[in-house]
Formats: structure tokens, sequence, C-alpha cells
């Protein structure tokens, strides 16, 4: 009896979930577009302001973009009882690729930083990828949008 209740929980337990590989990673980070670079380009940066993001750098020749999010407070309360301070924000990268006349892809990359100081001097700095599928689908479903609006103006 006790050898059937430990099997019925045990035939309960959830498994961990997988670490996506990184083509299942790469492959909701990228979208392709029936668009020309230049218009992809330039909805990709408004995109970025529109979300918050401060754009650092923008070279429309290698097609790379790089941005970041303000940054905020990421102190807990363990951290605070124990003396340390944590800021962080959200890094992102994108690479606007024309790979062929009027199709261009777009590939985002999300990184969350954090960096913590504690009051003796130490320091230490944590990046972590977002590989949620979600903040991609939306930033990419925006970018969509911005290139219709772009190229309905042409």
């Amino acid at each position: 009896m006790i050898l059937a209740g430990c099997l019925a929980l045990v035939g309960c337990a959830s498994t961990p979930e997988a670490t996506p590989t990184s083509l299942q990673v790469q492959a909701y980070q990228t979208k392709e577009f029936e668009a020309d670079k230049s218009i992809a380009f330039a909805s990709v940066i408004s995109v970025f302001q529109d979300l918050g993001y401060i754009v650092q750098s923008a070279d429309k020749d290698t097609g790379f973009i790089t941005a970041a999010s303000p940054a905020g407070n990421k102190t807990n309360f363990w951290e605070a009882f124990g003396g340390v301070s944590s800021s962080g924000q959200t890094k992102a990268t994108a690479f606007v690729e024309q790979i062929r006349p009027g199709f261009t892809t777009v590939r985002l990359n999300f990184v969350d930083t954090k960096s913590s100081s504690s009051i003796y001097g130490q320091q230490a700095q944590k990046d972590t990828p977002i590989t949620d599928p979600k903040p991609y689908q939306i930033a990419l479903g925006k970018i969509e949008d911005a290139i219709f609006i772009r190229a309905g103006m042409k």
C-alpha cells in the first residue's frame, strides 16, 4: 500500500521546463518582412524608442542597432537586509538584413542586466538572456505595424 502511494506521487511529479535550444531561440527572435532595409531599419529604431529604450548606436550599413532601457532599482528585501543595492536594465540589439530585393529579416536580442554593490565595495554584474518568446512576439508585432505604416506613406 505504501509502495503504491509512492508510485502515485512519483507519477504526479512535474518535469522541469527544458531550456530552449539556440535554434528555437533564433526562430522566435527573427522575423522576415516584405520591406526594404531602409524602412525596416527605421521601423526598428522607432519601435525601440516607443518601448522606452534609449538607442545607443545604429549603423544602417551593417544593420546593427543597440539600445537599453533606463536603469532602475532592482534591490530585493534580502539584498537590502545584507547591505547590498542593485540596479539593472534591459539591453537590446537588433540586426536588420536585406535577404533579397524587397525582403528584410529582423533579429532581436534582449538581455536583462543586474549590477550589485555592497557597503564593503564589492561589485557584481549578472546578464541574463531573455528566452521567453512573448517579448519578442510583441516587439516584432510592433515592428510589423511600423513597417506597414511607413510602407503606406511611400
